[in-house]
């Protein structure tokens, strides 16, 4: 079997953890020292001022739109997300009230459709704008961050995908007033469950940090700001509306180990990539890589006509294989059933994706003869 995702977790890593958690004095095990230290570590490695450790990619978007919707950042209600998405790119923001609209997708690297982005900034002057990096592909970042920056919209970098990925020479995360990680299982490094945002704004920070566990101060430097009360009555005081989407310390130290293999798992992804692209033929993307980008590679994308050919021959020959994503946002049942008036925007290139996109194997443990083994089966039927 040709996996689709390789687990990034090893024996090693499992030993180490039985060890620390065998230790004479039981380690804390919620969140604690060890997770402060990953959060250090890992804003260090994105190249951001804060970073903020969760119970996953998921939560991390949904922590960070209610951040911004209860701190009074937002000029209005309104937000854009990829029609090429995750599924929790668009349902967190329907879940927190936000006006959300959908945007197609290029097909040079799946991200936005630029000149469609403009055109619903111009119409909708929407207050924040979701960019996801589909499977470590690199957006035109420059075009993007202008046209947020014209229109006074508020960038949010989802990089669940896209670790080790950069844009002329800088890492994906640095773009945006917020940046999104996931550090599931299968994912560029993993936690096992697990995700990250990275920021630089430090009232941002803070309100991340109450709304993450609760909404109380315990987690600030500065509590003075916020706290009228007493230290005893002030444990108890909440200050925002907030969640619960602490991780824990296991996984913290299970991701302390992971960082250090990111380097070298994006190299070998990256690699992974550029045979890919050398030896696929004649599929509808026209994938765009820049001299100064870096693609660290979550998996390669195909779009063609003989979609249903190709899977059925790729799991014939143990080679597993999924949906480009989840396709398009517009037709999925959630989406339908809650916007009965449709998106308003046409979703053409995200319909193509849907109907006849997937996407195959890429991760640190394959081989050559395994992506020429699955390239002479697309190209069969491409030729």
């Amino acid at each position: 079997m040709i996996k689709l995702v390789s687990d990034t977790i090893n024996k090693n890593d499992i030993n180490a953890l039985i060890k620390w958690l065998g230790a004479d004095e039981i380690p804390r095990l919620t969140k604690g020292s060890l997770t402060l230290e990953l959060e250090k570590k890992w804003a260090e490695k994105i190249g951001t001022k804060y970073s903020i450790f969760v119970n996953s990619g998921s939560s991390a978007i949904l922590l960070t739109l209610a951040a911004l919707k209860y701190t009074g950042k937002l000029k209005n209600n309104k937000i854009i997300a990829p029609a090429v998405s995750w599924a929790t790119d668009v349902s967190s923001p329907m879940l927190l009230g936000f006006e959300t609209i959908l945007c197609d997708c290029n097909l040079e690297d799946l991200s936005c459709d630029i000149p469609l982005l403009e055109t619903i900034f111009i119409q909708e002057n929407p207050s924040v704008f979701i960019l996801v990096s589909v499977l470590g592909l690199v957006p035109d970042m420059d075009k993007i961050v202008s046209l947020c920056e014209k229109y006074d919209v508020i960038l949010i970098e989802d990089n669940c995908e896209s670790m080790g990925s950069k844009y002329n020479g800088t890492n994906l995360g640095n773009f945006g007033f917020a940046s999104l990680f996931s550090t599931y299982f299968g994912h560029h490094i993993s936690t096992i469950e697990g995700g990250f945002i990275n920021a630089n704004d430090d009232d941002f920070y803070d309100s991340l940090l109450m709304m993450r566990s609760h909404g109380w101060i315990r987690d600030l430097s500065n509590k003075e700001k916020f706290n009228d009360r007493n230290e005893f009555d002030s444990l108890y005081t909440f200050y925002l509306p907030g969640l619960n989407v602490r991780s824990t310390d296991i996984q913290a130290f299970i991701g302390l180990r992971s960082i250090e293999k990111l380097d070298e798992f994006s190299e070998k992804r990256n690699k992974n990539f550029m045979l890919y692209h050398k030896l696929v033929k004649n599929t509808e993307l026209s994938l765009t890589i820049r001299d100064d980008d870096f693609i660290s590679n979550f998996a390669y994308p195909i779009i063609t006509p003989h979609k249903n050919k190709i899977v059925k021959e790729l799991q014939e020959n143990n080679v597993e294989v999924r949906p480009l994503i989840a396709g398009n946002m517009a037709i999925q049942p959630f989406w339908v059933e809650n916007k009965p008036n449709g998106n308003g925007y046409l979703t053409r290139n995200a319909t193509r994706v849907d109907n006849l996109g997937f996407y195959v194997p890429n991760h640190q443990e394959l081989t050559e003869n395994d992506i020429k083994k699955i390239t002479t089966i697309i190209n069969k039927y491409n030729e």
